[in-house]
């Protein structure tokens, strides 16, 4: 049997090895591209799992610090901990892609994991990743509709990319991944998209896709050689039998109930009075059909058919819960400046979903040191999202941020991210936290919109305000709920019906078949993010969603215009402010002094946090500004380049027997010699001066090694 297949890209390979390496899995795959090497494995558990209202899926991505040959962590613990931020975003991107794919009803547990074996600095492991995923399932037995393809494409100097390395990425204005499938007749439909960009207009990012087809058919049809060669037979999957008489007796105990309790305005109405009809339908069911053998069939229909009112009333009347057009977004309220004592903060409401964002300036020292396989550096701008159980109106333990919480706070950070002045311009570290106080869809662009005001409000110079929106689909009934399978031949156009909806809140965003989000700023796009429920969108649909989103994102650019037109003018009063310097780097140790001892003492007297480059700029930080000048005028001190014939003020610090050394700056000493104490021979210095004395001295010479030689002028 062969095990090993090869695809040239470009100037590059995709290596495909079946070694069997973890036999005891359902599947396994090497996926290899350039000398990054990515082990996928999947396994699904014998038994159904019960209880579940979800389809317990779990992906799972491990970066290793001996793929990329490096010992990491701190010095007693020299294991992998806790995955990184972009290792979960990696995760995510990856669950996102392959869970509409499982058929709908699959009960089974199902875990997917990705190793970094092998980092070649150059290819992201992430798209090799969820290449592997999709043929280790692929190849498995486990019913899944595969294979999906993907690609990443970049774009420098007017010219598109593919699979950028990390050095191109740095310098391209677009960092885009697409995946998906081809149906039956050649048709390629998106199923997951992610993508960051420096403002730019929409018609490039589909400019992208057109690009990336040629090269995500060769990709799928790849994987398609590859399973008929060394594919399992895929395990008989069987969606639970339906019980007509029970569906005929739910639908008539509903009637036009389920209707009313959800097309109500107010999210707190209509989930409690949805909640009340269950109960009621539950008891109806267990009175009628008493052990509880029936109450499980009885949730699942109930889910569907709630499903179905919402999918029918916007398909064929464009009728949606709380009464707004298609188009329209919910009532927005916008606050900038709430909290009195924050360097910046901004309120955004858009119904009831609720974003406080709060931001801190600190100095440059206080900049997040990233550690891990892919990177080792600094991150001076951060965006932090919290999602609190009182948001929902829920009681659960407060453990830190989960995977959500850290995936919608990248998405929002990688939203602002071109937008934040350069280090150059603001030394600032800038720390933005996003409080969620109330949710009702789309929170994470809500942060975006959020963040935005409380960046002017703190005065932070950003290049513009941006903002965020998350626009659903509905498509026709017997398309989105038939199996993964079937859903690749209904992609024409004229035969099926869709809709789509902007600012999806509620029912929509659960029992709704995507959610795109998009933000960006009146010039362009900076962030997307898709993920769906359904099979895939056509590009025509894509286009339709970037219009439309364009066009919402404008109106809340417009209202934040409103509340603040750009940046204040000047810091909040409590920020610190940031003093810079530029010494010669060769007076470093001058300031530093040995030990840290004056660095060390200008701190402890100021109050200062001085940060040295090794360019010689430091950057003086402080609370009050008076005492970052203060630091600011004794380093100039001990910096300044003393010239000969100079006279100074200084206090003896030492004496010996050949003379005695004063201070005449800060940290900066010369000799006056014996025979410059007086015109005449003195015996003995201290017979002119003694420690402590204030004198006048003048500098009459400067030695090679930058000694400075004094004469006495007179005594203070």
């Amino acid at each position: 049997m062969e095990n090993e297949f090869k695809l040239k890209l470009d100037d590059r390979e995709l290596n495909v090895e079946f070694k069997n390496l973890a036999e005891q899995a359902n599947g396994n795959i090497l996926v290899r591209y350039g000398d990054t090497l990515v082990l996928a494995t999947c396994v699904m558990s014998e038994a159904k799992k019960e209880g579940f209202d979800f389809f317990p899926l779990t992906v799972d991505y491990e970066e290793k610090y001996y793929a990329a040959g490096k010992i990491r962590g701190p010095r007693y613990i020299k294991r992998e901990g806790r995955p990184s931020d972009e290792a979960i975003c990696a995760a995510r991107l990856i669950d996102r892609a392959i869970r509409p794919r499982f058929p709908e009803s699959l009960a089974r547990e199902v875990q997917v994991i990705n190793t970094v074996l092998s980092w070649d600095a150059e290819n992201d492991p992430d798209i090799i990743g969820l290449i592997a995923t999709s043929l280790s399932l692929s190849i498995s037995d486990i019913p899944w509709s595969g294979p999906l393809t993907a690609v990443r494409i970049g774009r420098k100097e007017g010219k598109f990319l593919l699979n950028p390395t990390y050095e191109e990425r740095e310098k391209s204005e677009i960092d885009l991944i697409f995946a998906g499938f081809f149906d039956d007749r050649g048709k390629f439909l998106v199923n997951m998209i992610e993508g960051n960009f420096e403002e730019i207009e929409e018609n490039l990012i589909l400019e992208a896709l057109e690009f990336s087809k040629e090269y995500l058919k060769k990709i799928y049809d790849f994987q398609k050689e590859i399973i008929k060669k060394i594919g399992k037979r895929k395990i008989l999957f069987e969606a639970p039998p339906k019980d007509p008489e029970l569906e005929k007796e739910i639908k008539e105990f509903l009637g036009e109930k389920l209707e009313s309790a959800l097309y109500q305005k107010s999210k707190d109405e209509r989930m409690k009075g949805v909640d009340i009809l269950k109960e009621e339908l539950f008891s109806f069911i267990e009175e009628k059909y008493p052990g509880g053998g029936k109450i499980r069939a009885s949730q699942n229909f109930f889910e569907k058919e709630i499903s179905r009112i919402i999918h029918e009333n916007i398909i064929l009347k464009e009728k949606r819960p709380d009464g707004r057009k298609l188009n329209e977004i919910r009532e927005i309220y916008l606050e900038a400046g709430l909290l009195p004592r924050s360097h910046g903060s901004g309120l955004f409401c858009r119904g009831q979903t609720k974003s406080l964002s709060i931001l801190t300036l600190g100095a440059p020292g206080d900049q997040q040191l990233l550690e891990g396989m892919e990177i080792v550096g600094k991150k001076r701008f951060m965006h932090h999202y919290n999602f609190p159980p009182y948001s929902v109106g829920e009681i659960r333990p407060m453990r830190g941020p989960g995977r959500r919480d850290i995936g919608h706070g990248m998405l929002a950070e990688k939203a602002l991210l071109p937008l934040i002045p350069g280090f150059e311009e603001f030394p600032y570290t800038i720390r933005i936290v996003s409080e969620i106080l109330s949710s009702n869809g789309s929170t994470s662009m809500a942060s975006v919109s959020s963040s935005s005001l409380a960046l002017m409000d703190a005065g932070v110079p950003i290049k513009a305000a941006a903002a965020g929106i998350a626009i659903g689909l509905m498509v026709e009934e017997n398309y989105f709920s038939s199996s993964p399978l079937s859903k690749d031949s209904a992609t024409d156009e004229k035969n099926k019906k869709y809709k789509i909806l902007t600012d999806i809140q509620g029912p929509e965003d659960h029992y709704g078949d995507m959610d795109f989000k998009v933000a960006g700023t009146k010039k362009g796009v900076t962030v997307i993010q898709m993920d769906v429920k359904i099979a895939g969108i056509t590009p025509e649909i894509f286009k339709e969603i970037l219009s439309q989103g364009k066009e919402i994102r404008l109106q809340i650019l417009d209202k934040i215009q409103k509340v603040l037109p750009g940046p204040k003018p000047q810091l909040s009063p409590f920020a610190p402010r940031i003093l810079t310097l530029q010494i010669n780097p060769e007076k470093i140790r001058e300031v530093i002094g040995p030990g840290g001892k004056v660095i060390n003492e200008i701190t402890k007297e100021t109050g200062a946090v001085i940060d040295i480059q090794p360019s010689g700029l430091i950057f003086i930080t402080s609370e009050k500004e008076t005492a970052a000048k203060k630091a600011l005028s004794w380093i100039k001190n001990i910096t300044r380049e003393i010239k000969v014939g100079e006279i100074f003020q200084g206090k003896v610090k030492r004496i010996l027997d050949f003379g005695a050394f004063v201070e005449i700056l800060p940290g900066q000493e010369g000799l006056i010699h014996i025979s410059q104490l007086a015109p005449y021979r003195v015996k003995r210095v201290e017979d002119v001066v003694k420690i402590g004395d204030n004198l006048e001295v003048k500098v009459i010479s400067i030695d090679e090694q930058g000694r400075i030689n004094l004469s006495l002028v007179k005594r203070i």
